[in-house]
């Protein structure tokens, strides 16, 4: 990922140090293994940790891998060159490549994991905090982008917290998934080396070992955890759409802070646009666009192909690289967002009225009249405010049809804001506890 779409400590993750670092405590964590099974010389397993404050030197390995061909001889090559040749001869004895690159892969994205968890913690915080402030002010709420009833702006904001909620859950549950390792050798049936050194590897990385393996880690598990980020990026879309409409300026019952200096457009000096959600928007797409590889990765060759490999080189840094940078800004955004109650309220009283249509329909039904025929009723008087921009309340007090089932008083009361608001409370406990 482009470093304008970057943060540091993710980025850090998939740095080609922090990838030999792992290869190498995995063979070192293995030698001590083998060491005490008896199977290699416990002075060779502790030569190999002569090694743990080296910086590896990528480009010795890269030049090796020029020759070579291949990156994982190409590090044991430049591993037998720092704590020597004789020293070395045992490493990686028993495993094969996969066994180091799945491992190692898999530590990679439990370590994303742990961050975008803290991420979407920092944007559920936001939400929670937005829900709270906003909890009484009345919105109108909107179907097929049409005026429908009366909400609130905290609803709105819970609404997408539970949503998130559920996103950071399925993280949970997809790194949990994921933290697995395999020590098993070139098919997975550990026939050169012990299945207590996978366990060991496993303790020290910080993973379980995988229940059953061929020369690589199930790929359905790498599948379900880009769905999953697919999944709350789509969430992030779903937030950020809802703040571009509220921005527009016809709606304009929220907006992106605007910074002093900050410039709209190079042409026109009024603008302030949505940057933040827009951008947002796209960041969506290219997270989700790892879902599909990912899922046609499941299906490899018997026990082991590498057309997995040069998708997941891809996918396994821009994806969470991508995701870690667009949680923090949805957060950022989120906690400046300036929202502004009265226009909600000028919105809402824009059609006078029209949005309480359904409290007068149910109130004509008990009345008596049949549902087709109240339908009629409501509707014909609604028609005036949307064509003549007539006053709803004032339509229905002088249309004697409705007058003959509700009285002046039953038809006005039909009109307090309060009435749906009343279950506010009770959706918050719902979501907050």
């Amino acid at each position: 990922m482009i470093p304008r779409y970057s943060r540091p400590e993710m980025t850090a993750i998939w740095e080609p140090a922090t990838k030999f670092k792992i290869w190498y405590e995995i063979e070192a964590h293995a030698c001590d293994a083998m060491a005490d099974l008896g199977v290699i010389p416990r002075e060779n397993a502790q030569a190999v940790w002569k090694a743990k404050d080296v910086e590896f030197d990528v480009a010795r390995i890269d030049e090796i891998e020029a020759v070579t061909k291949h990156d994982v001889i190409a590090f044991l090559t430049h591993l037998a060159e720092i704590i020597g040749n004789d020293e070395a001869r045992f490493v990686h004895q028993g495993m094969t490549s996969s066994d180091v690159l799945d491992t190692t892969f898999n530590v990679q994205l439990t370590r994303a994991a742990d961050i975008l968890l803290a991420d979407m913690d920092r944007v559920l915080a936001a939400l929670k905090t937005r829900a709270m402030e906003h909890k009484d002010t009345v919105r109108i709420g909107r179907s097929h982008g049409i005026h429908a009833e009366p909400t609130t702006m905290g609803l709105t904001f819970a609404r997408f917290y539970a949503e998130m909620d559920r996103g950071r859950q399925r993280l949970v549950n997809a790194r949990a998934e994921i933290a697995t390792g395999a020590i098993s050798g070139a098919v997975g049936t550990f026939a050169n080396i012990d299945p207590a050194v996978e366990e060991h590897v496993c303790a020290k990385m910080g993973l379980t070992p995988e229940p059953i393996s061929t020369q690589v880690i199930p790929r359905d598990r790498h599948a379900m955890f880009f769905a999953t980020l697919g999944v709350i990026a789509s969430s992030m879309e779903n937030i950020v759409t809802e703040v571009r409409h509220m921005q527009r300026t016809e709606v304009l019952e929220a907006e992106e802070f605007f910074s002093k200096g900050q410039k709209g457009s190079s042409a026109m000096p009024h603008k302030r646009n949505p940057i933040l959600t827009e951008n947002l928007t796209g960041l969506a797409r290219l997270v989700r666009m790892s879902v599909t590889p990912a899922l046609e990765n499941v299906t490899l060759w018997h026990e082991r192909d590498i057309s997995h490999s040069s998708v997941e080189r891809t996918i396994g840094p821009d994806t969470t690289v991508t995701l870690n940078f667009a949680l923090n800004r949805l957060a950022g955004m989120l906690e400046k967002l300036v929202v502004y109650p009265d226009n909600m309220m000028a919105n809402m009283n824009k059609f006078r009225g029209l949005v309480m249509s359904q409290r007068v329909l149910l109130a004509l039904t008990q009345a008596g009249v049949s549902r087709e025929d109240s339908y009629k009723l409501v509707q014909r008087n609604a028609m005036k405010v949307w064509e003549k921009g007539a006053d709803f309340q004032t339509e229905l007090l002088a249309d004697d049809d409705v007058r003959a089932a509700l009285s002046a008083d039953e038809i006005k009361e039909k009109f307090d804001l309060g009435y749906h608001t009343k279950h506010v409370d009770t959706i918050f406990k719902r979501v907050f506890g």
